[in-house]
């Protein structure tokens, strides 16, 4: 997973020469300080996929390039085979697994997500992006927090919310959670 975040960090970095850029520029794209955006290019703090999203629109590269360092090839069509989507760990306890990586100029984005339960209280991250998000739990429970709101939601459940919102998610109970997330812009 470490490995993982260094990568992305290089990508970043590397986009960031390509296109003449200061850490700045893509610091306030994100809108988040130049500390934070600086330890991400280290590789010391892991970027969120909506943060990675915003970079990959402004600056007109594909997402996948900067997760997975692979472009997309097809045109027409992707399969994605049980359990061989490209997969990146976003956090220890975060697990993305891509289900359209293939596909070039996509207007949405599907991952399973699998989120390891923490045994202690902790605070939840809260995430906004631009559109609108599906979600439906495949095994486990999550907990969903947005707008304000708490919802549970189990095994088969499923909800489509405003992404605009803050929004932020956790395991319940003492098992993983594996979802089903598309987003559209």
């Amino acid at each position: 997973m470490e490995e993982q975040i260094k990568q992305i960090g290089e990508r970043l970095k590397g986009l960031r020469d390509v296109l003449d850029l200061t850490a700045q520029e893509v610091a306030d794209t994100c809108d988040i300080s130049l500390e934070k955006y600086e330890r991400i290019e280290r590789g010391e703090v892991d970027i969120t996929i909506s943060n990675l999203m915003k970079i990959a629109k402004k600056y007109g590269v594909s997402a996948d390039v900067l997760m997975f360092g692979e472009e997309p090839k097809m045109r027409s069509y992707y399969v994605t085979r049980k359990g061989q989507g490209l997969s990146v760990e976003r956090t220890k306890a975060y697990k993305y697994q891509s289900l359209a990586a293939g596909f070039q100029n996509r207007k949405a984005e599907a991952f399973i997500v699998t989120v390891e339960p923490k045994p202690e209280a902790h605070t939840i991250y809260k995430n906004t992006h631009p559109g609108q998000e599906f979600n439906m739990v495949l095994e486990g429970e999550m907990e969903l927090y947005i707008g304000g709101k708490t919802i549970i939601l189990q095994e088969g459940d499923s909800i489509y919310f405003d992404s605009t919102q803050p929004h932020g998610m956790m395991a319940r109970g003492n098992k993983e959670v594996k979802f089903f997330a598309f987003t559209v812009e």
